[in-house]
């Protein structure tokens, strides 16, 4: 009994000898669990066959590697990885992963050779996600369903990817499997692949994979990421990632730089996609000019202006003292908040600087232009109190256009009273009595003075502060000659001789 056994264990040995003897000169032997790049040699109607590299093709189930739209995306001599999932002296099966219904000694045998099972992520439990694998259901814990922190388990519900088994217990009733050991292997060999052939200042593309506060995540192989910083991002300012691009946006990227992460096999990998794209302010000079009118929009508020994009990538600075003629502007965020589109008048601009300087008044345009037309001596205005001094009463005629109505004046109103009660926000209805549009001051008067007083349209005099206006003129002195009783006599009696 015992030299039987050892005859037949003797030819199971040469069995497996002569059997991987059957590879010899065409690569290494493939096992179970092998992930490889497979050729496609032929495409049948239910299969498709591949060269594995070895003196033995390999065939794949056809509906395995159909789209989301049913249709076949390869054609001969394209080029995918698959596992290996069985093999024969004539054939080897390859799969994405393994699927379908399974019984314990394929859930062990899986395990055992690394090979990978497609699983959906039917719903989250405590601790992890009910994972279904070969109509068995699964546990997968949070730690384990991806490489990075999961912030919300509900993003992974629905979906199906392949899993690791690395637990089988109580005869196939407690099933745990990971995803991430799978991610892990990948980033590995990408990360190997990757230093072996990338060094800083390589353009790459990428896939957008995630946007944090501080930038974006941009795949640039499958399980490699690296970081675009926010000021990265493009020559726009952009105050968050999602203004610039989106998850799942395929973008171009330079290489910065390439550092050891924290843990061991991370790689800390800083790439740019600005630095991509042509400057901006390489061809300003040739599209500004001094004293062009243009529309912009706000982009970054600051204590002393706003900044305003003029061209993708181009902006310039309105100070706060270029704001408005109509108002006093103490803060930009009074007048413009960020996102706003205005319109600027370019007033200077210096390329070796980056600097240009803009003004949104100047694209308005001054209402004091047309005061002297407007507001002519003795024209009859309605103005809206602003505020009430000791000297006076400021009276807002237009935007922009502010006159005074000085204490003086109110004294000499035939009806003062009126005055006295007036409070912001009040209609009132005056003369203009002086203008000096120089200055920037309009002095006026009320419609009825006390006979004596100085008519609208007398030319008041100020001083710089508008606190004090010259008393009215006083009327010109006329001599009263009186001849007299005795005078009107005699001169009667010369005329009655006449």
């Amino acid at each position: 009994m015992t030299d039987q056994a050892g005859m037949n264990e003797e030819k199971e040995q040469s069995f497996a000898e002569l059997f991987e003897a059957s590879y010899a000169g065409q690569g290494e032997p493939l096992k179970v669990g092998d992930k490889i790049a497979a050729k496609i040699i032929t495409i049948g109607a239910d299969s498709v066959y591949f060269d594995t590299g070895t003196k033995i093709d390999g065939v794949a189930d056809k509906k395995e590697l159909l789209d989301a739209e049913g249709n076949l995306p390869y054609k001969e001599g394209d080029s995918i990885d698959l596992y290996v999932v069985s093999k024969t002296r004539s054939e080897i099966t390859l799969s994405r992963a393994l699927a379908g219904a399974g019984g314990m000694e394929m859930l062990q045998n899986a395990m055992d050779a690394g090979l990978p099972v497609e699983g959906r992520v039917k719903e989250t439990c405590k601790g992890g996600f009910s994972v279904e694998i070969m109509q068995r259901r699964a546990f997968c814990p949070v730690s384990q369903i991806d490489a990075r922190f999961v912030d919300n388990p509900e993003v992974y519900v629905g979906n199906t990817y392949p899993f690791l088994i690395i637990k089988v217990e109580e005869r196939g009733r407690n099933v745990v499997v990971s995803r991430r050991v799978l991610i892990e292997r990948e980033r590995q060999a990408a990360t190997e692949e990757f230093l072996a052939s990338v060094k800083p200042g390589d353009e790459l593309d990428g896939t957008v994979v995630r946007l944090t506060d501080f930038g974006a995540f941009v795949e640039i192989a499958p399980g490699l990421e690296g970081m675009v910083h926010v000021s990265e991002l493009g020559y726009t300012r952009v105050s968050k990632p999602e203004e610039a691009v989106a998850v799942g946006e395929k973008i171009r990227v330079k290489v910065l730089g390439i550092e050891p992460g924290k843990k061991p096999g991370q790689m800390k990998i800083s790439l740019s996609r600005k630095q991509t794209m042509s400057d901006p302010w390489g061809d300003v000079v040739g599209k500004l000019k001094e004293g062009d009118k243009l529309t912009g929009k706000v982009v970054r508020l600051a204590d002393f202006g706003a900044f305003v994009e003029v061209l993708p990538g181009v902006d310039g600075l309105v100070h706060v003292s270029e704001m408005s003629y109509t108002k006093r502007v103490n803060k930009p965020s009074e007048i413009v908040q960020v996102g706003d589109l205005v319109s600027v008048t370019l007033k200077e601009v210096d390329p070796s600087k980056r600097r240009i300087s803009l003004s949104m008044k100047d694209a308005e345009g001054d209402p004091w232009l047309e005061v002297a037309a407007k507001y002519a001596a003795g024209t009859q205005v309605t103005g809206t109190v602003e505020k009430r001094e000791t000297f006076g009463i400021f009276v807002s005629l237009e935007p922009g256009i502010t006159a005074l109505l000085p204490k003086s004046r109110m004294a000499v109103a035939v009806d003062p009273k009126p005055f006295d009660a007036l409070k912001k926000g009040d209609s009132v209805t005056l003369v203009v009595e002086d203008v000096r549009v120089g200055e920037r001051r309009i002095a006026l008067s009320p419609l009825e003075v006390r006979e004596g007083s100085q008519q609208a349209g007398g030319g008041a005099r100020e001083n710089g502060d508008w606190k004090a206006y010259a008393k009215p003129a006083k009327p010109a002195k006329t001599e009263e000659k009186s001849m007299g009783l005795l005078g009107e006599k005699l001169a009667m009696a010369l005329k009655g001789k006449k």
